[in-house]
């Protein structure tokens, strides 16, 4: 089975698989600065808007990319990280 971003962050700090956390919980978890992550969150969010046909068939919302994307980003490697790392400061 592969691991999505999320299970890999909870199975890094040692959560539930499946335990959503929220930007700032991610932000005390990984010590990168909220507002780089907010600014992550925000570039998700307009990608889903802007380009829907990149967007996976499971994702129904902009929000729930948007979080995708950040937990994308803390892991270092993705390709969000090589993206957004300008972001990611501490």
């Amino acid at each position: 089975m592969t691991l999505t971003y999320k299970q890999k962050f909870n199975k890094k700090y040692g959560q539930p698989l499946n335990q959503s956390n929220s930007i700032a919980d991610i932000a005390k978890k990984t010590g990168y600065r909220l507002e780089g992550l907010r600014t992550i969150y925000r570039k998700g969010l307009g990608a889903f808007k802007s380009n829907p046909k990149s967007v996976r068939p499971n994702v129904k919302s902009a929000s729930q990319w948007g979080q995708s994307r950040v937990y994308a980003s803390v892991n270092k490697k993705s390709k969000a990280y090589r993206i957004d790392k300008v972001h990611l400061k501490r």
